[in-house]
C-alpha cells in the first residue's frame, strides 16, 4: 500500500475549513485584508482572492465575490467587474513573482461542470509551467506541488495588497 502524507488536510475532513454558511469563500461581513491562516491574499468589500488549499500547480488561485452566489446571473454588474478585474491582476501578480509560462482561467458552475463549490462562484487561476503534466500526473495519478503552500503565500501577499 502507498502512502501519501497530507496533514493539511485534516481542516477540510472535518470541516474546519468552513466558514460562514459552511463555505470556505465566505468570509465574515469585517474581514478585510489578506489573512494566512485562511489563505486569503487579498479581500475588500465585494471580492476576495485566495490560494487553493488543493491546488492543480503551485501558485493556483481562487477569485470569488464575498456574497455567497452560484453564478454569474447572479452577480451585479460590480461584482462581475470586480471579479474579472481580480482575475486579470492575479495573472499579472503571479506572472511576475512565480513567473508561470501560461495561465488555465476558469469557472465551473454547478456540480455536473466539475465544480466541488457549486454554491459560491469563484474563478480559478492556475499557473502552468513546462512538465507541470508529466508522467505522475498521467501515470500515477499524482500531482507534484514544488513549493510549499506558505512559502508561495508569503511571496504573493505584499503584492497584492500594494
Amino acid at each position: 500500500m502507498e502512502v501519501l502524507w497530507a496533514p493539511w488536510r485534516m481542516n477540510y475532513i472535518t470541516g474546519l475549513h468552513q466558514g460562514g454558511n459552511g463555505c470556505f469563500l465566505c468570509l465574515s461581513p469585517e474581514h478585510r485584508g489578506p489573512d494566512r491562516d485562511r489563505l486569503v491574499l487579498y479581500s475588500n468589500s465585494v471580492v476576495l482572492v485566495m490560494m487553493n488549499l488543493y491546488p492543480y500547480s503551485n501558485g493556483h488561485l481562487l477569485v470569488s465575490p464575498r456574497r455567497h452566489i452560484p453564478s454569474l446571473l447572479a452577480a451585479d454588474e460590480i461584482e462581475r467587474l470586480a471579479l474579472i478585474n481580480q482575475v486579470a491582476r492575479a495573472t499579472d501578480i503571479l506572472g511576475r513573482i512565480i513567473r508561470p509560462k501560461g495561465f488555465n482561467l476558469g469557472v465551473n458552475q454547478g456540480r455536473v461542470s466539475g465544480g466541488s463549490v457549486e454554491e459560491h462562484l469563484h474563478f480559478h487561476v492556475t499557473p502552468r509551467f513546462p512538465g507541470d503534466s508529466n508522467y505522475m500526473a498521467v501515470l500515477g495519478e499524482t500531482r507534484v506541488i514544488s513549493e510549499h503552500i506558505l512559502i508561495t503565500y508569503d511571496k504573493l501577499v505584499a503584492a497584492f495588497n500594494e
